[in-house]
């Protein structure tokens, strides 16, 4: 080891030292307000964790301060506030996006949407548009980019397997 690195070193580990014990001492305390603060003990730790990351990166600076532990704290009240205006966007955001109904998958919808995963692409886009979208078969055509014909071959293909799956998926029911 050169001498410029052994210095380093040495001049390193008593910085190194005053952080882990004021470390020690304090993140318990740390997580404590955080948990009061956010109601969430994981999260508490988390932000802890983080504003002490923090401040091992500027602990060069840090530690000069009269009272390093209010830099930490007022870090940790900082990404405290930062996650709570976080999740109010995000709740927001949920509350204006929210369907207000979403009605339950009815037994024939599964099964309508099981059997459709087995067609090709194809035959199951061009079920999808003409059969639940109510596209025209001209239309349906000109949104997939191939010819009319094509369109109506892959319906017959498509409603032909689509009979079988759905008739053996009836008789796999029971009836009650």
């Amino acid at each position: 080891m050169s001498a410029a690195r052994r210095d380093t070193a040495q001049a390193a580990a008593p910085a190194a030292a005053a952080f882990d014990a004021l470390y020690q001492a304090q993140y318990g305390e740390m997580v404590a307000m955080l948990h009061a603060l956010t109601g969430d003990l994981v999260e508490a730790q988390d932000l802890s964790q983080e504003a002490f990351c923090r401040a091992w990166q500027r602990w060069d600076a840090i530690a000069t301060y009269d009272n390093p532990v209010a830099w930490i704290r007022r870090v940790a009240l900082n990404l405290a506030n930062s996650r709570w205006r976080r999740l109010r966007v995000a709740d927001r955001h949920l509350r204006r996006e929210r369907a207000s109904f979403v009605p339950d998958l009815q037994p024939d919808h599964v099964a309508l949407v099981a059997a459709l995963r087995t067609l090709p692409a194809d035959q199951r886009r061009a079920v999808v548009l003409h059969h639940l979208v109510d596209l025209p078969v001209g239309e349906v055509a000109h949104e997939l980019g191939v010819a009319v014909g094509t369109v109506k071959s892959w319906l017959h293909r498509g409603r032909t397997a689509l009979a079988v799956q759905l008739t053996d998926a009836a008789r796999e029911v029971p009836q009650p």
